[in-house]
């Protein structure tokens, strides 16, 4: 049966989309594609990985969304000494009743900032995992549901990896997107670099939504309309990434499925009720690139997760109009 998201629905997202984006543009100057996907993947409710080099905003970003957004926010510098217990939350001892009571740990929040997550050993690193995926803790065999929505937005150093640990694949593969910032263009520089500037300045961002409008209107756009054709579409992209001699390890099916919800949230966030194969292509590499493994050849060679998924976006036929 087909279903299409309510037209008030996405008239709702439109408008908070760009009031958010606008407002976090004000402090992150000349990024407004990469506001975009993370607004994405807020709405698509998944969680982010911003990799990037020191400087770039990443911290700067993932503040203004979290002030923009209007719900509790939280930041844990992750750091080698870390415990799983600093990230979910432990229980304690009250002497004065005697009662042993949950005390919640800073990922019971709407918006967490992950800073420098491969910072932390694995066994603390994992404890984000099913938080993650299932939006609860479980401590001492009882389960705590975070807030709804819960965003991740974790950011990782590439470049400086003395006293880092790599994320598993398993915990690559809890990221619904990840993205890079990049440095700005000349123009935008120079406009950061003015005395008096907001660059930088998330503190002075009014909220714009609540955590209430937000988990309402991605509810809602789960029932967007993706015809079956795209959906062919993007499963032919993932076969055909399996099949990929430069791959170890191609995309999955809940990578797939990544891809369609991202696919449903851009395609609101255009004005239309339906999902087109342009969709899918903007996506694509934010959404796959980083849960593919490539050979030691290949990356030997250069190649990269994303250079692979634009070859095969070149190379697997795109469904035409009559078909959508």
């Amino acid at each position: 049966m087909t279903t299409i998201a309510p037209a008030q629905a996405i008239t709702d997202f439109r408008t908070v989309h760009s009031r958010l984006g606008d407002a976090v543009e004000g402090v992150v100057h000349g990024k407004r594609d990469v506001i975009d996907l993370v607004l994405v993947a807020l709405f698509a409710q998944g969680h982010v990985l911003l990799e990037d080099v020191p400087g770039t905003g990443k911290t700067t970003l993932a503040r203004a969304i979290g002030q923009g957004f209007g719900g509790a926010f939280s930041r844990i510098q992750f750091t080698p000494d870390l415990l799983p217990a600093d990230v979910t939350g432990t229980t304690v001892f009250n002497p004065g009743d005697g009662q042993v009571r949950f005390r919640e740990g800073p990922v019971f929040c709407n918006i967490l900032l992950a800073d420098e997550i491969n910072r932390a050993a694995a066994k603390t690193q994992s404890a984000l995992l099913e938080v993650m995926a299932e939006r609860t803790v479980t401590v001492d065999g009882v389960g705590h549901y975070v807030p709804d929505p819960f965003l991740v937005i974790a950011t990782q150093n590439p470049i400086d990896l003395d006293g880092t640990y790599r994320l598993p694949e398993a915990q690559l593969d809890r990221f619904l997107i990840r993205v890079s910032l990049g440095y700005p263009d000349a123009e935008r520089e120079l406009d950061i670099l003015r005395p008096g500037s907001r660059a930088g300045r998330s503190d002075l961002i009014e909220p714009v939504t609540s955590p209430e409008q937000v988990a309402a209107i991605s509810r809602a756009l789960t029932h967007l309309h993706i015809a079956d054709p795209l959906l062919g579409y993007i499963r032919a992209l993932g076969e055909r990434s399996r099949n990929d001699p430069r791959l170890r390890l191609g995309a999955s099916t809940r990578g797939l499925r990544a891809l369609v919800r991202c696919a449903q949230v851009y395609a609101a966030s255009q004005g239309r009720n339906f999902v087109v194969p342009g969709d899918v292509q903007v996506l694509a590499g934010p959404v796959l690139a980083h849960r593919i493994i490539l050979q030691r050849e290949a990356e030997m060679a250069g190649e990269t997760g994303t250079s692979i998924i634009t070859d095969i976006l070149a190379t697997v036929e795109v469904p035409q109009p009559g078909q959508q």
